[in-house]
């Protein structure tokens, strides 16, 4: 069975600006601790942070960025804007697409364009489809490795790390890795994994 095939989905609805924000973020913590895995929580957190596109960070924000990390879930939104005030013609991101790790890379997420006489816009979530497959990365044989030309070929010298940039010494250091272990170590490409297309039954 595909793993899309077997999601929940939760949605709800606007959480007030006044309810209070620990007892919010305690109920969605509950919420996570007792659904099923994998799922996808869906609805108007109504809290502003960076991360999901605000230009500021609140209090509610913070609290449900803790909630994310706490969970180790993922965010799906980008810095498309979810909600459009009419008093002072603003649009803000409120609506948050939150779900399990493993759904991050199948799922692509977007915006509706019509408001449909609401304040928020519809968000779309949708299978990322990539031709029905994902490409694995190439992996080493660590087993067939030939150590000895290794510890020749990766040398680290004091020029590599005497840079004045830590993050230019940090290249040298695994690119010097990198060529070693590319030039010593043969590799294997994984096969292509296929993925089926979610379904619905009419129940």
């Amino acid at each position: 069975m595909s793993l899309l095939n077997c999601v929940a989905i939760i949605v709800f609805g606007r959480i007030q600006p006044l309810e209070v924000i620990t007892r919010v973020v305690f109920d969605l913590d509950t919420l996570v601790i007792q659904l099923p895995t994998p799922f996808i929580l869906l609805g108007d957190f109504n809290g502003h942070s960076t991360l999901w596109g605000s230009d500021v960070t609140n209090s509610r924000g913070r609290q449900i960025e803790q909630l994310i990390s706490n969970n180790c879930l993922c965010l799906l939104n980008n810095d498309e804007k979810t909600y459009f005030h009419e008093p002072t013609r603003t649009f803000h991101s409120l609506d948050l697409a939150i779900c399990s790790p493993t759904l991050l890379p199948l799922l692509h997420f977007t915006i509706g364009s019509d408001l449909c006489n609401s304040d928020n816009f519809p968000i779309i979530v949708s299978y990322a489809d990539s031709g029905g497959a994902i490409q694995y990365p190439p992996r080493y044989l660590f087993q067939r490795a030939d150590w000895g030309n290794f510890m020749q070929l990766a040398d680290i010298t004091e020029s590599m790390v005497s840079t004045a940039d830590i993050t230019e010494a940090v290249q040298n250091v695994v690119n010097c890795l990198i060529n070693a272990a590319d030039n010593t170590t043969p590799k294997c490409f994984p096969r292509l994994r296929k993925f089926r297309r979610p379904w619905w039954n009419e129940a």
